[in-house]
């Protein structure tokens, strides 16, 4: 077995593929033959927590361990990043606000109940950013308003639910919009107001998860940005399955700007609004998913 000058024990091309394959098996997230090291480096940590003195002996643990569910978890913590902030991507959210909220109030106005998912929510940025909106458009005020916010990770479930972030995350905020939205806490800090807090819950979820996916409501807007980047085309068609039974008829799906459905939309309308191009379930179908 080859090793590092500091002890550390190499990952060979097996063990990178077999660890590659467990990973994508769970979650869908594909590590291409270029991230061996980056695996190799954020997954040593977890061997030296567990004692065990090689990569093969961490598969053999994530396959049969009795604590195999869990480190599983674990190391796909490990492997993902989760670098966001407030406001992010701020032509889309333009739209959203101006385009499709007041078909949303239209088309809701009946029941006066709006949801909207936010899938891969990571520290709760956009969730929180999505409630904001909703809050300041003015248009819901009486409404059973409820954003959604799901990741696989736990620990950024954690920070989410806490409500606090430092400058970075606000970064994109405006002055005026920190002011309202937000309290200033330890020096660096800022907490989340309540009135906003009280239209955000979050969960936990594997996105390819088609059972536990049937815990969510269904939804009038999914927000999935970034997410599909860490997928291939097999991963991508069962995420999109789920979250087409997830959207009520005429839902919208919006995600990042380097992801669109080219060679995967059947499913879906493409809907162009001035700042952008989001998908939408059609309003009238039979519920087939291809």
């Amino acid at each position: 077995m080859a090793r590092f000058e500091d002890g550390r024990p190499e990952m060979s091309v097996e063990e990178f593929r077999l660890l590659r394959d467990h990973v994508y098996s769970h979650c869908g997230i594909l590590m291409h033959e270029d991230m061996k090291f980056v695996m190799e480096r954020r997954l040593w940590p977890r061997l030296e927590l567990l004692g065990l003195p090689d990569y093969g002996a961490y598969h053999r643990y994530l396959r049969y361990d009795a604590n195999r569910s869990a480190e599983l978890e674990a190391a796909v913590e490990s492997l993902t990043t989760h670098e966001t902030y407030f406001f992010r991507e701020p032509l889309q959210l333009q739209s959203f606000t101006e385009e499709l909220l007041p078909v949303l109030q239209k088309r809701n106005a009946r029941l006066k109940r709006l949801r909207v998912w936010s899938a891969g929510c990571s520290s709760g940025e956009e969730a929180y950013t999505l409630a904001m909106i909703l809050r300041d458009s003015g248009r819901f005020s009486d409404w059973d308003v409820e954003v959604h916010g799901t990741d696989i990770s736990r620990r950024v479930l954690t920070l989410a639910r806490r409500a606090e972030y430092g400058p970075s995350a606000l970064r994109a905020t405006s002055r005026e919009l920190q002011e309202r939205h937000f309290l200033p806490l330890a020096p660096n800090r800022f907490g989340v107001k309540d009135d906003v807090r009280a239209w955000v819950s979050f969960g936990h979820l594997n996105l390819l998860d088609e059972a536990g996916s049937q815990l969510v409501p269904r939804m009038d807007v999914v927000f999935c940005r970034n997410v599909l980047i860490y997928f291939d085309l097999a991963a991508r068609r069962k995420f999109l399955r789920i979250v087409r039974d997830r959207l009520v008829p005429g839902g919208y799906l919006l995600l990042g700007h380097s992801e669109n459905l080219l060679n995967l939309g059947a499913d879906f309308e493409f809907v162009h609004l001035r700042g952008d191009l989001v998908y939408r379930r059609p309003e009238l179908d039979d519920g087939a998913l291809r």
